[in-house]
């Protein structure tokens, strides 16, 4: 595939990765970047994806063709847990077949691919194969999304532990400031320590501090 994918993971699963996608696919846009979202596997949804349906709003722009295509949602599950899961309460298998083939029509297409996955890095697709390996697997740069809640700072560490184990490379580090959180002092510090943190590990990987937009 084209390197054109990048692959947004989150620190756990209210980190935020939905908005922070769309609000990424926005700003690209705003640079005059073709740019595209997809879901790797919605769970939670029959037909549709809620999370491309945010991603849309905050890009300001309705269903793409890609997606009446099934493209940027190529797999969606009923039940609102992990895809492993997920996949066998449908009584079905993921096809990650379908997956790559969709993945790669859309690099083929835009300039960049915003691939969100569901939950974090260590989420389970099935009971062999878990989210990070898959993304190891295609060798994707990985934009991580953290935010300034109570607990942030040790899931942020552990996940950038995670990615440095596995030898993933990391693009990006997004700091969602949407919902507002009520204690800024911790949001504030959490905010310096992950920055601190990046400079001295990561010295190469970009911090974003993605603001709270309406929509």
């Amino acid at each position: 595939m084209k390197q054109n994918i990048y692959f947004i993971s989150g620190i756990d699963t209210d980190a935020g990765k939905s908005y922070v996608t769309g609000f990424l696919a926005r700003q690209y846009m705003n640079e005059g970047v073709n740019v595209i979202t997809q879901k790797l596997i919605q769970t939670g949804n029959v037909g549709y994806s809620e999370d491309i349906d945010l991603h849309r709003k905050l890009m300001d722009m309705g269903m793409t063709e890609a997606d009446k295509a099934g493209l940027t949602m190529p797999q969606i599950f009923s039940y609102p847990a992990s895809p492993h899961l997920a996949a066998r309460l449908d009584g079905k298998s993921i096809d990650f077949d379908k997956i790559d083939e969709a993945t790669r029509e859309l690099s083929e297409q835009f300039d960049v691919v915003l691939l969100e996955g569901a939950g974090g890095l260590m989420v389970p697709l099935t009971e062999d194969l878990l989210t990070i390996d898959y993304v190891k697997e295609r060798d994707y740069p990985v934009i991580l999304v953290t935010s300034g809640k109570l607990g942030s700072i040790n899931h942020t560490l552990l996940s950038l532990e995670a990615i440095k184990a596995r030898g993933l490379k990391l693009h990006a580090v997004a700091y969602n400031l949407y919902p507002t959180v009520v204690d800024k002092t911790i949001q504030n510090d959490t905010m310096m320590f992950i920055q601190k943190y990046l400079e001295k590990h990561f010295p190469d990987t970009e911090f974003i501090v993605v603001p709270e937009i309406r929509i």
